[in-house]
């Protein structure tokens, strides 16, 4: 197990930067040829969902990557999610992304929200009448099946608070071995990874540079007076120093770029090092989460009437 890669609780090992795989243009051929020139630049880990749309791009240059002998499947690390529609069949739904994918198995499947909504619900802003109950217990116990029909290798979830977590160790036979969750330094999850810690599940952070590029992301991370000028002192580029701080806290670290030179930039974030100095001026940075889930909130049909209950007041 190299440094670039950790241990998880169900025994497989996840790199430690990922790629992220979502576009809201969502072009296919742009997408596969990311992926191609990521391969080429040593990535391994390749993060997609339903949601997305980009599960058929990342099985495609996966399995070319293998059929050309550039890789082979064990050498990838690909995480998909369930969406909130499905939760009422989780074993069906990740069949479907598997042909999509064209693979036998997905290393890691999450759930992607704590939120159930009808069979059917495509949009990512949901309708009124779209939500239901959210019974995590029996949507728990479809993902244990996938894992024991061996349709992938780990479960975890996404974007579950700690309260939410100790929920699910409530009742879970098979503990998640993953929490995917909106980490950076302007917000930096300091309850959530002490819980997970406690729990030996791993933190991995998504938007680790604040999503800039996503129609809800933005710029304060890259464009922080004190990341930049710990990025100048290491002569270094604000996202490194931002992603270095992730990987520093033990999160792997989930980023997007299709960007060649963006790609470089963020998988070179392995090699730099932040003094403790340096961590300690982060950690005094004023905090926001900036995907909030709003959509997610509403006071007639949602769980969650305030987006205090969504996240169980850690926001």
């Amino acid at each position: 197990m190299g440094s670039d890669e950790v241990r998880l609780n169900c025994g497989i090992t996840i790199p430690m930067v990922g790629m992220g795989t979502y576009s809201s243009n969502n072009d296919k051929e742009t997408t596969e040829q990311a992926i191609h020139t990521a391969l080429q630049m040593g990535y391994r880990h390749f993060d997609t969902a339903k949601l997305y749309g980009s599960e058929p791009a990342v099985g495609n240059a996966l399995r070319m990557a293998i059929e050309d002998q550039i890789i082979q499947r064990n050498d990838v690390f690909v995480t998909s999610k369930l969406w909130s529609a499905d939760h009422h069949d989780p074993v069906s739904a990740l069949k479907q992304t598997l042909r999509k994918l064209g693979m036998e198995y997905v290393d890691m499947y999450l759930v992607h929200w704590p939120v159930k909504l009808k069979h059917g619900a495509s949009n990512p802003v949901p309708k009124e009448e779209e939500f239901e109950e959210l019974d995590m217990e029996t949507t728990w116990r479809g993902m244990e099946k996938c894992l024991d029909m061996g349709l992938c290798r780990c479960i975890g979830v996404s974007n579950f608070s700690s309260k939410k977590i100790e929920n699910l160790l409530d009742f879970a036979s098979v503990p998640p071995a993953v929490n995917q969750a909106e980490m950076h330094p302007m917000w930096r999850q300091r309850k959530l990874r002490e819980i997970c810690g406690n729990h030996n599940i791993h933190v991995s952070a998504y938007s680790p540079l604040g999503g800039p590029g996503n129609s809800w992301g933005s710029t304060a991370v890259v464009d922080n007076p004190l990341i930049k000028s710990i990025a100048l002192k290491h002569q270094a580029t604000p996202a490194q120093v931002a992603l270095q701080w992730g990987l520093s806290r033990g999160a792997s670290v989930i980023v997007k770029s299709f960007n060649p030179d963006r790609l470089k930039e963020n998988i070179s974030s392995l090699n730099l090092k932040l003094y403790d100095e340096d961590l300690l001026e982060i950690d005094k940075l004023e905090e926001r989460k900036i995907l909030r889930g709003e959509f997610f909130v509403n006071d007639t049909t949602s769980p969650y009437k305030t987006i205090q209950d969504l996240w169980d007041y850690e926001i």
